[in-house]
């Protein structure tokens, strides 16, 4: 996998990167102190490896390992139902890296994976949260229900999320950018929590409305 930028590179993890093409001289001394292997490389390399604004930095690294159940931590827990956007993803795993979750579960079909924009967004927060990848949500759901953990979905026509008394332990489920909270989701969820809406629009950015609960269901010092 190719990712890039200077954040991500101070990031990684050094047994991550295979190899780095660099075409600025300030990252050399980095990489030689840290022994990582580079190709020092015009400009015009690096734009033909991605698309994005790569500050003059690609880094060749090894493929996402994703956690499984098992490796579930924290007393507040995000699971993304079918998210596409990596550029979402990638704002979601920020948020949660800054607040304190340390736990993020995704469904192995039909579903964003952790891909160079995801890993560029976070900012380097990906590497402090843990990516669950599970082949069922709802049979996650049910497992989370039985280790005592409170499940709450961000959908229209729900409690306003100021109002709620949220559970020391407990699921924030954001739906997709599309279609929002599927069904079978929201069925099998103990509380529908939502969002007032004042403007003319009727829904927010799945990242923004992310952080916002994020925020008043965290952990974070009152």
């Amino acid at each position: 996998m190719l990712v890039y930028g200077k954040n991500v590179l101070y990031e990684l993890e050094k047994k991550q990167i295979k190899k780095v093409y660099v075409s600025r001289k300030e990252y050399l001394d980095y990489l030689h102190d840290n022994k990582i292997k580079y190709d020092f490389v015009d400009n015009a390399v690096l734009d033909r490896k991605v698309k994005g604004n790569h500050q003059g930095i690609v880094i060749e690294i090894l493929e996402y390992e994703y956690y499984n159940y098992d490796d579930i931590s924290g007393d507040l827990v995000v699971m993304l139902d079918h998210l596409s956007d990596p550029h979402n993803f990638g704002a979601i795993i920020r948020t949660c890296e800054c607040i304190g979750v340390s736990s993020i579960i995704i469904p192995k079909d039909r579903s964003v994976l952790v891909n160079d924009t995801v890993y560029k967004t976070s900012v380097g927060a990906i590497n402090n949260v843990k990516i669950i990848m599970v082949s069922n949500l709802v049979n996650t759901i049910n497992k989370l229900k039985e280790a005592g953990y409170f499940i709450y979905c961000a959908d229209m026509d729900g409690e306003n999320y100021k109002n709620v008394n949220y559970a020391p332990k407990k699921v924030l489920i954001i739906g997709s950018e599309g279609d929002g909270i599927s069904s079978l989701i929201r069925k099998n969820s103990d509380v529908i929590v939502s969002l007032p809406m004042r403007g003319k629009i009727n829904s927010l950015n799945a990242s923004v409305s992310a952080g916002v609960l994020l925020y008043e269901m965290g952990t974070y010092e009152k």
